[in-house]
């Protein structure tokens, strides 16, 4: 006896339990990979104590907005305190992707997707995600001890016995508490971006009218990534330093090109480094914030020191158009051009309140008695956080150009085309 299965509709058990086990093992495997690559390029492979594979967890746990607390000791002499506050992007945006991809492959066969089935099928991913935040916050722990050098420092060491250690820890319930966030917003992202998925109901609608924007705005942010992955390993070739470029791309390409994009419409970011921190970024990034007090990034000073940056509003503006223009070939036809512009202004004033959020950079060091660092690589200070409201402005303005200047370009394209 055989079981015909209609057109548009999967066999049996379409969104079990091994397929969505399939999507998160991928997504974790991935984050992992990229994780470790980017920190062995880092240098993080000398880390003492067999700390490595503890830091990539840590890494991970980071990247989905879980909290890592960073500490240290030696007796009561000698304490040590850090901070460090940074998503590191390429991680987040790898484990966006492969788990989304995971989520909508099923979905794709299906003629409708039905809320019960895709609240199950959501609900499901969640709760083995749900494992593995538990089990990705448990292992991001160590602690290891480190050398004090030579000089005073180690004089003292020696005198009183003192093996000075650090530690980190996930914090258990803010990494459970941002993780399940964190899928909750790729998964529903997954599905307002994607013209595969059809809704039902009133959804479609919603649908109809927020896909073609979501979606425009995406592939900007996904170009942005692209682009600035070929200048790297241009400048990595040209230039020198591949293991450095290496850890940038793996570990916050993202969070360089995104505040790069919203600097190229105008924005400001306000950052400043104090101190020998060995985090990976460009030189000339490197160069203007490291000023007495803290030192304005926009078009204005990043040109002072290289010409080469009044690219980016060129740039800016050729993604922008091509945004507008996909918005406009994606909609219903005849969409007024203000509908338009109005959906592509809200979803690129998202988009910039997102990168706002995640790409913000807040690190205290580690010390010694005011006197000494236990590490030259985490030492001193370091912060770089947008001007929020005038970002997300300045985007919703240009998204509305975008899209006014996107439909009728869109109008000429088809009539050139015949479509």
């Amino acid at each position: 006896m055989s079981t015909r299965t209609s057109p548009g509709r999967p066999g049996p058990h379409p969104h079990g339990w091994p397929r969505a086990l399939g999507a998160v093992l991928a997504g974790l495997l991935a984050m992992g990979a990229v994780a470790a690559l980017g920190l062995w390029a880092a240098g993080a492979g000398d880390l003492p104590g067999g700390a490595f594979p503890r830091v990539v967890t840590a890494v991970m746990v980071t990247a989905v907005g879980g909290s890592v607390d960073v500490s240290g000791a030696a007796g009561d002499l000698i304490g040590a305190e850090a901070d460090l506050t940074v998503m590191p992007l390429s991680v987040t945006l790898t484990g966006a992707l492969v788990i989304g991809r995971g989520f909508l492959r099923p979905l794709r066969r299906r003629a409708v997707a039905g809320l019960p089935g895709l609240a199950g099928w959501a609900g499901r991913i969640a709760a083995l995600w749900l494992c593995a935040l538990l089990g990705l916050a448990f292992a991001a722990r160590h602690t290891f001890e480190v050398s004090l050098g030579e000089g005073l420092l180690d004089d003292l060491g020696d005198l009183f016995g003192l093996s000075p250690t650090v530690g980190f820890a996930a914090d258990v319930p803010l990494t459970v508490l941002f993780g399940l966030l964190w899928l909750a917003g790729v998964l529903l992202l997954a599905v307002l971006v994607t013209r595969g998925v059809p809704l039902p109901g009133r959804l479609s609608r919603l649908g109809t009218a927020v896909r073609p924007a979501a979606s425009a705005v995406l592939l900007l942010l996904l170009a942005c990534v692209a682009a600035g992955a070929v200048a790297a390993l241009v400048v990595a070739a040209t230039r020198g330093h591949p293991a450095r470029t290496l850890a940038v791309l793996l570990l916050g390409l993202p969070n360089l090109v995104w505040p790069a994009l919203t600097i190229g419409l105008g924005a400001t970011w306000d950052g400043q480094v104090d101190g020998p921190f060995a985090l990976p970024m460009p030189h000339l990034l490197d160069e203007v914030l490291r000023a007495p007090d803290a030192a304005a990034l926009n078009l204005g000073t990043l040109a002072e020191r290289d010409g080469r940056v009044w690219w980016l509003p060129v740039a800016a503006g050729v993604l922008l158009l091509a945004a507008g223009w996909l918005t406009a070939v994606r909609s219903r036809p005849r969409t007024p051009a203000r509908h338009n512009a109005v959906r592509l202004a809200v979803a690129l004033a998202m988009a910039a309140l997102m990168v706002c959020l995640a790409a913000r950079v807040f690190a205290h060091g580690l010390s010694v008695l005011g006197i000494g660092d236990l590490s030259a690589g985490l030492s001193g200070h370091l912060f770089l956080r947008p001007r929020l409201w005038s970002t997300v402005g300045l985007a919703a303005l240009w998204g509305g150009l975008a899209g006014l200047l996107g439909t009728p370009l869109a109008r000429w394209t088809g009539r050139r085309t015949g479509r």
